[in-house]
């Protein structure tokens, strides 16, 4: 048994802690993740998980999701785009199959691709280590073929994971994952080979769990959204932090909610002390100016 996962060390989140400094005296990287997903009608059955809450065929949930491809896309790119902010994409490789328009229109907008596995109904559950290593292979492959860009980060297809995940991404020469939920900052994770950081990808801000989980309105998301801006911009004062906006658009593309988003960034990017970045950037600076400081200064949990 276990007591820690043992995937990264202890900081504490205090004055001891080395000192970020992000590009231009930024205090804050500010980065929106659009998951760009496609959930199948009826997908491969799973031991571990359902795809859907209601018996198969679930034409209700699958055209819900369907909307976020159709419509609510392309609501929350001219939003977005209104504000010069762009995404990071926590991207469904096969959408490259199945919505090229999509990604043309990502890509046209210089936008990043990272890995969100194959089809969102698809987990790693159960999968062996050759299953495993094949799919990220492909999202490695199917991006760099679609977009041209080189695969660096990883959100594990609807948070699905194995003892091996983290590993085997590291592996195969990704430099971050946004799977752990444990900081403001960027985090080294321990692994065997290679730099891999951890990128702060929040759980609180993500859409899904303010309307699906905790049932807020819009105005009241968008509230939300600049008190966690305005708090870490104060602490960003002393060293810089993250923000991260993880989208769905079904959600957030829906015409009552899109205002409320829309007004939420435009507070954002009107601060001068703001860094728009994508996760690659935060990663690729956080490895190269922070990520030895953060591992030599941390102890293992338990150590202290």
């Amino acid at each position: 048994m276990k007591s820690d996962p043992g995937l990264y060390d202890y900081l504490p989140y205090d004055r001891t802690r080395p000192k970020i400094t992000w590009p231009n005296g930024a205090r804050v990287a500010f980065w929106i993740a659009p998951n760009i997903e496609f959930y199948e009608f009826q997908p491969p059955t799973n031991a571990s998980r359902a795809p859907w809450t209601r018996p198969l065929p679930d034409v209700l949930a699958y055209s819900a999701r369907d909307y976020g491809n159709r419509t609510g896309f392309w609501r929350m790119l001219d939003a977005m785009a209104r504000h010069n902010i762009r995404g990071s994409v926590s991207l469904n490789v096969a959408m490259c199959d199945h919505c090229p328009e999509i990604i043309e229109a990502c890509a046209k907008h210089d936008w990043e691709f990272y890995s969100h596995g194959t089809y969102n109904t698809r987990y790693t559950f159960n999968m062996s280590e050759a299953q495993e290593r094949e799919l990220i292979q492909d999202s490695i492959d199917t991006i760099k073929k679609h977009t041209g860009q080189k695969l660096d980060g990883w959100l594990a297809p609807a948070l699905s994971y194995t003892d091996r995940t983290i590993e085997l991404v590291a592996e195969m020469g990704l430099t971050y994952i946004c799977d752990l939920f444990h900081d403001d900052q960027p985090c080294p994770v321990k692994t065997a080979k290679g730099k891999l950081a951890s990128i702060p990808y929040s759980l609180e801000m993500n859409d899904v769990i303010a309307y699906l989980v905790n049932l807020v309105s819009p105005r009241r998301y968008g509230d939300i959204i600049r008190a966690q801006f305005d708090r870490l911009y104060e602490e960003g004062a002393e060293s810089g932090t993250v923000m991260c906006i993880p989208l769905h658009p079904y959600l957030i593309g829906s015409p009552h909610r899109i205002k409320a988003f829309e007004e939420a960034i435009a507070y954002i990017a009107g601060h001068d002390k703001v860094w728009l970045a994508t996760g690659r950037e935060i990663a690729q600076h956080f490895i190269a100016n922070d990520f030895d400081t953060f591992a030599k200064a941390s102890q293992p949990v338990g150590s202290l």
